[in-house]
Order: C-alpha cells, then sequence, then structure tokens
C-alpha cells in the first residue's frame, strides 16, 4: 500500500481535528462575549430607568 493514500488521510483528519477545536474556542469566546454584552444591557437599562425616575422627581 502506498504511504500517499495514507498521508492524505492523516492530514485531512488533523486538519479537521484543529477546525473542530478552533470552533469550540470560538463558542465559547461567543458565549463570553454574549454575557458580557447582557450585562450591560441590564446595567444600561437600570441607569435610564434610574435617569427616568430622577427626571420626572423633579418639580
Amino acid at each position: 500500500m502506498s504511504w500517499m493514500p495514507v498521508a492524505a488521510v492523516l492530514l485531512a483528519t488533523a486538519g479537521l481535528l484543529v477546525l473542530g477545536v478552533l470552533a469550540v474556542r470560538l463558542w465559547l469566546d461567543v458565549r463570553a462575549l454574549a454575557e458580557g454584552v447582557d450585562t450591560a444591557s441590564r446595567a444600561l437599562a437600570e441607569a435610564a430607568e434610574g435617569l427616568a425616575a430622577s427626571a420626572t422627581a423633579r418639580p
């Protein structure tokens, strides 16, 4: 058996494994970013409510 097809299959498998690892890392980074965006949007909503409350409290 020739070594070229075996090498091609091993190289393709290694490439797919690398892509899989990168996809998992990207997914984890996106989850962390989404959590940060959610936290920031909640803080902005609370600040807007506080600003609206202070604006309506003035005579």
